[in-house]
């Protein structure tokens, strides 16, 4: 199941569950969309691939058992692990690069 994290890895700016903002890469890092198009340039410092929008789980249990309220987001926040020269040249080595050919 996909972990729902609280936070944007860079900036440190929340990220609700229901936030429109939160960007994931395949491996379910976390950014912002500020994050993402203006310093990442769509590649995630961690793996160098790309990133979508976070799906939003809905609200009501529409189906028993599943929404928000049962299948709940995760409380750990999160941090990058790079310095910033180390994500300018990976960013700047990767970002003519279709994420598909990274």
């Amino acid at each position: 199941m996909l972990e729902i994290r609280p936070n944007c890895e860079m900036c440190d700016r929340d990220l609700p569950p229901d936030s429109p903002l939160a960007r994931i890469c395949s491996y379910e890092c976390t950014f912002c969309a500020d994050c993402v198009t203006q310093v990442l340039h769509d590649v995630c410092p961690n793996c160098a691939g790309g990133f979508v929008p976070r799906p939003i789980r809905p609200a009501t249990a529409r189906r028993a058992g599943v929404s928000r309220l049962h299948q709940i987001s995760g409380t750990e926040r999160r941090a990058l692990k790079y310095d910033p020269a180390d994500i300018d040249a990976l960013v700047a080595a990767a970002r003519d690069i279709p994420p598909a050919d990274r």
